[in-house]
């Protein structure tokens, strides 16, 4: 009875997970960054199945591992929420309706770019993509850790980026990740050396 019970509990999750990612698969558009947002929203804000610490090490673990961000995002919380069921449920979830919708664009390419409403629609999408990824940068740096080390590398990160943009210079996003990474854990060993230093030196 008790694992009948936790079967359709469990069930009744990964339904949940899946109309939940199906409905951000389908509002979202601009791509992996423009869904954060959302993500962030639903699964933090709203349904509170994730803190926003862990939703912090999601988001740069997602970007700096293999395929796009948003698959990587509910491939993994999915994964959380209702193991390896949920995570192919989540999966398939989000980017069902991506697919359906450039297939059926794929039909009828050249007479849906005619569209003079079509166009007018799509920079209007542009604008709301800006604000989306710009809103869920900004409310995660307000949720973030603010120590020394945090706000050097957000300082650094933001010069660099700047710099080379201005400068045209193709650097990805991934490196950044990745340089962050490498001087966080440097960071943390250097911290615990000294931290160690200072014991014996005590003793």
């Amino acid at each position: 009875m008790a694992e009948d019970s936790k079967k359709k509990g469990k069930l009744r999750r990964v339904a949940a997970l899946s109309l939940t990612m199906l409905k951000i698969g389908l509002f979202t558009f601009g791509g992996g960054y423009a869904m954060v947002a959302l993500l962030e929203r639903e699964f933090v804000s709203g349904k509170k199945w994730i803190d926003k610490d862990e939703f912090l090490d999601l988001v740069a673990i997602a970007e700096s591992t293999p395929g796009p961000i948003a698959v990587n995002c509910a491939t993994y919380i999915g994964y959380k929420l209702a193991g390896v069921v949920g995570s192919a449920a989540a999966t398939l979830a989000v980017c069902l309706p991506s697919f359906v919708i450039i297939y059926l664009i794929s039909l009828f390419f050249d007479a849906f770019l005619s569209l003079k409403y079509v166009g007018y629609a799509f920079r209007g999408i542009q604008v709301c993509v800006i604000y989306l990824i710009c809103s869920a940068g900004v409310k995660m740096l307000r949720e973030m850790e603010k120590d020394f080390l945090s706000c050097a590398i957000v300082c650094v990160t933001v010069i660099a980026m700047t710099v080379l943009s201005f400068l045209s210079v193709g650097f990805s996003s991934v490196f950044y990740i990745l340089i962050g990474g490498a001087v966080g854990v440097f960071a943390y060993f250097l911290s615990k050396i000294i931290g160690n230093t200072r014991k014996d030196g005590k003793k």
